[in-house]
């Protein structure tokens, strides 16, 4: 299928709106045509919601949606802007359907949004009982990757030290002010991240009034002036220590970040995000019945090695949890000030 060059939708990201009123005039609903579809068959058990909807930013975000049985994907792929609708029609067959200039490439990473790229190996979950039960009774859940590692690094930056609310509010904010508008039928407006260059000229009042940190922003900023040779240097590594390694030499950017990036982008079954406010405590809980920190962690998690992004994926649906001790953190809003 092909689309005409009037119906891609106009360029609307932050380098073009930073010079636009904030109440100015928004783009139009783009045209979004006749999409181009396939079909994907999985080798594998597949639990298509919990391995896609891994990497929504919150319930509220504008790059991905649940609508009915449809999961809706919009993104800035290497060829431009994409939406891809996905659903299982019968089990084991699941349809895609992708609108936009960056239509194919969109289609072409289905399968490994949906775990096709999850290899693993020699896993053993009978190491551990609570392990063992949740892979048994889990078999479909997948780890899946967007391949978009600018994306995935940008939104674990905003995530830092905060709690979930505010990082997900920052992003649905940010992206939706300062995106482009998603093509296709979409249930309700989505919109693609800005470009690289985009997220350079964010403009100052975008941020606060997303309610972001200057730490945060000014982080992203930064990392955007090299972000195109930061994506080539992590595609070019041969593993996750070496991810890390050009992630970290960054200012701003630690463990748990490139961790974040590492299992959002790549698909990485053997990341852990080390200096998570709540990660250790939880894998402590699960697997010994009491707290620990991040060494404790790191301990308990040892016995997997190459595989302990998997344990926690599978620590998270046992549905074992510590019970909560005192109220939640009580997010401080700055917009208004």
């Amino acid at each position: 299928m092909t689309t005409s060059l009037s119906r891609i939708p106009r360029t609307r990201d932050a380098a073009t709106y930073a010079g636009r009123s904030r109440n100015g005039p928004r783009d139009p609903r783009p045209d979004h045509g006749r999409p181009l579809e396939t079909e994907y068959r999985p080798r594998h058990p597949l639990d298509l919601r919990r391995t896609v909807l891994y990497q929504r930013h919150g319930a509220g975000d504008p790059t991905m949606t649940v609508h009915g049985s449809v999961i809706w994907w919009a993104s800035r792929t290497p060829l431009g802007i994409a939406t891809l609708a996905i659903r299982e029609t019968h089990p084991g067959v699941i349809r895609g359907a992708a609108w936009g200039p960056g239509r194919e490439w969109a289609l072409s990473r289905l399968p490994a949004l949906c775990g096709a790229d999850d290899d693993q190996g020699d896993f053993d979950a009978s190491r551990h009982p609570l392990i063992a039960d949740a892979h048994r009774r889990n078999p479909g859940i997948r780890i899946s990757r967007t391949d978009l590692v600018f994306d995935a690094l940008v939104s674990a930056i905003l995530e830092q030290k905060v709690t979930g609310m505010q990082a997900f509010g920052a992003w649905r904010r940010v992206v939706t002010w300062c995106g482009e508008r998603a093509p296709g039928p979409t249930p309700t407006p989505m919109f693609a991240p800005p470009t690289i260059e985009g997220w350079q000229h964010v403009p100052s009042w975008a941020w606060h009034r997303a309610g972001l940190e200057p730490p945060q922003s000014k982080t992203v900023v930064r990392t955007a002036r090299r972000g195109e040779s930061l994506v080539r240097a992590v595609r070019a590594a041969d593993d996750g220590e070496a991810v890390d390694r050009v992630l970290i030499s960054q200012p701003g950017i630690g463990p748990w970040t490139s961790a974040e990036t590492r299992i959002r982008a790549l698909g990485d079954p053997d990341a852990v995000s080390v200096g998570d406010y709540h990660l250790a405590h939880e894998v402590g809980y699960a697997l010994t019945g009491h707290r620990v920190d991040d060494d404790g962690m790191l301990r308990l998690l040892a016995p997997w090695a190459g595989q302990r992004q998997r344990v926690i994926r599978l620590i998270g649906a046992s549905g074992v949890r510590e019970a909560r001790r005192g109220p939640r953190l009580h997010p401080e809003d700055h917009r208004g000030r």
